[in-house]
Parts: structure tokens; C-alpha cells; sequence
């Protein structure tokens, strides 16, 4: 099997089990998890970040910050599938006793930090990136960040320090779906062009179309080997909801959660 191949069987096999996760657990941003479902799997199964499941602190490891926290319970099907722990907590999905809540945290095995409240993951990613530069190490340290999140001024610090630091070791993405909690990003407060905004702050921007698979894994296997000064940020467009088309039409699908019985027709039909 060609690896654009099996990337796109893992996205659709992780797209399935996110929405039985919502299934058993309504609670889960699950329109911000469809989104960067895509992102998630070119990191892991194409084999972009260097990991190990079974020494999840080995210094040799890239680091993912995700940032967007509450809407990444796409990456619980992937951690499991891995081996990060047994496939049998994705049906237990915040259940008393489960390790997996309806928002994650980094008592999971496979997540960096605690990145609850919006705004603070690129900081710490950025402290990571400095001390493995300054230890004079190879890991590199990719992020993983919603656009709304961009609203928050401790991004824009985060953005100085960067590019004031050099630190050509990090790596941001930018799950560019448009939609904040509230309604369309344009409507809220409009951050295009969002490309040269980051090249004014000392930022090598590229973009892609964040469903595309081939685009996806292609530009961020270059971002992983490009040493070049500077920071890398990569926008990927994106559909809030993606797959689901009552989510990719309304401004409020943040919050919004489907029916028992829309997501065993969305599961038939996705088979």
C-alpha cells in the first residue's frame, strides 16, 4: 500500500472512531476535533514526528504541544492505535475510572502539557524549543493551534519571542477552520491575511490545504528537515465540522452536538 494510501484509510478510521467517542461522550468539541484530523495523522502515522510509545519522555523525541486542547480528541484513536495505552478506553471516553476525559489534559499518555485555557501552548513551546536549542539538540517542537486562538495577546508575545530567539527548531500549525466558539472568525475579529502577519514578526509562513493529505504531509515533512532561521508556521485551511454537514454550516458548531442516530447514519455512512 502507497503512504498517501494508508494516510487517508488511518484519517478515515480515525474520523469513525471520534465520532463514537461523541457517541458515548455528547460533551467533546467534536467539530474542532474533525477538523485536524488530517494534521494529526501526517504527524504520527507518516512518520514526520520522531516518538516512541513505550518511552513516551525519551529525550530522542520530537515534541507536540497541542494548544488546542479540548478540540483534539481526534488524537485519542491515534494515541491508542499506537500503543500509548489499550484501545479499550476509547469506548470508556469520560466514564468514572477512564484516563480519557470529555476535554484532554496531559495525564494522557502522548500529551505534552495542560493547554485547557486557549493562548498558553505556543509559550511553552517555545521555552521546550529554547532549552533543547541551547542543549544544542536535533528534537524539534511542532504545535498544533486553532485560528480563534489567535485572539489571545500571550500568542502574539509567544510569535516576538520566537522569532527574537531564532528558534528554527519550532514548528506552529494552525488549524485554520474560520470558526471560533462564537461564530465566523470574520465576523469576530478578522486576523487575514494571516500569512503576512507572521512575516512581519520575523515568521516563515507556508499554507496548505489542511485536508488534503499529500499537501499536508508533504509540507510538514519539508518544515520537520528545513533548519533555516526563523520559525515555521503552517496554515492549514480547514472546514470546521469536516465530514459532517449540518457542523459545516453553522457558526455555532463549536458547541453543538449531534444525535445518537445522526452519527449511525454518518458511521454507515463513511464505511
Amino acid at each position: 500500500m502507497e503512504l498517501m494510501e494508508y494516510l487517508e484509510k488511518k484519517a478515515a478510521w480515525v474520523k469513525q472512531e471520534t465520532l463514537k467517542i461523541h457517541r458515548i461522550a455528547p460533551g467533546i468539541r467534536l467539530a474542532s476535533s474533525l477538523s485536524c484530523i488530517e494534521l494529526l495523522t501526517a504527524l504520527y502515522y507518516g512518520k514526520i514526528l520522531k516518538y516512541d510509545p513505550a518511552d513516551i519522555y525519551c529525550e530522542e523525541r520530537d515534541r507536540l504541544i497541542i494548544s488546542k486542547a479540548h478540540g483534539s480528541v481526534s488524537f485519542y484513536p491515534i494515541l491508542a492505535d499506537l500503543g500509548y495505552f489499550a484501545l479499550e478506553e476509547l469506548g470508556r471516553v469520560g466514564k468514572a475510572g477512564s484516563i480519557l476525559g470529555d476535554i484532554p489534559d496531559c495525564s494522557i499518555p502522548g500529551y505534552e502539557t495542560v493547554n485547557g485555557s486557549l493562548g498558553h501552548g505556543l509559550g511553552v513551546a517555545c521555552g521546550v524549543a529554547l532549552a533543547l536549542k541551547r542543549k544544542k539538540r536535533a528534537e524539534k517542537v511542532f504545535v498544533l493551534s486553532g485560528d480563534g486562538e489567535l485572539y489571545e495577546g500571550s500568542v502574539w508575545e509567544a510569535i516576538m519571542f520566537a522569532a527574537h530567539h531564532n528558534l528554527n527548531n519550532l514548528v506552529l500549525v494552525i488549524d485554520n477552520n474560520k470558526i471560533c466558539m462564537l461564530d465566523y472568525c470574520t465576523r469576530i475579529l478578522n486576523l487575514e491575511p494571516l500569512d503576512e502577519k507572521f512575516r512581519a514578526f520575523g515568521w516563515q509562513p507556508s499554507e496548505v490545504d489542511g485536508h488534503n493529505m499529500k499537501e499536508v504531509y508533504s509540507a510538514l515533512q519539508s518544515l520537520k528537515q528545513d533548519g533555516s532561521a526563523g520559525p515555521k508556521v503552517l496554515i492549514a485551511n480547514t472546514v470546521k465540522g469536516k465530514g459532517v454537514p449540518r457542523l459545516e454550516a453553522d457558526s455555532l458548531c463549536h458547541i453543538r452536538a449531534l444525535k445518537t442516530e445522526e452519527i449511525d447514519q454518518l458511521l454507515m455512512e463513511t464505511k
